[in-house]
């Protein structure tokens, strides 16, 4: 991801058709963390390029109440993969973890 932060960067990875790639591993791989970078990569892939002064995504500042946000939606999503995976292998729920 370091190298889709900036536009030039985003405009390699696109040209090398690194999309179709990322499709297909998205498409097996198991891994939540593994599926998440390939999901927030693929975002940047397909999303329109950012307006004036963003164009280095390393260099925006992200408020702090949206950083949280983002990490919250991110630990949901990989809790809802495990317990997906748990229910699909037969296992039933954790039972340390809280009902929903």
């Amino acid at each position: 991801s370091q190298l889709t932060a900036t536009k030039a960067g985003r405009r390699l990875v696109r040209e090398k058709g690194t999309y179709l790639v990322l499709r297909e591993l998205h498409g097996w791989e198991r891994e939540p963390e593994v599926l998440a970078a390939c999901e927030k990569l693929i975002q940047v892939l397909i999303g329109d390029e950012p307006g004036p002064g963003m164009e280095n995504l390393l260099e925006v500042t992200v408020p702090e109440e949206v950083e949280q946000q983002l990490q919250r939606w991110d630990r949901e999503e990989e809790e809802r993969w495990r317990r997906e995976q748990r229910e699909a292998e037969g296992s039933g729920p954790n039972p340390e973890e809280p009902a929903r």
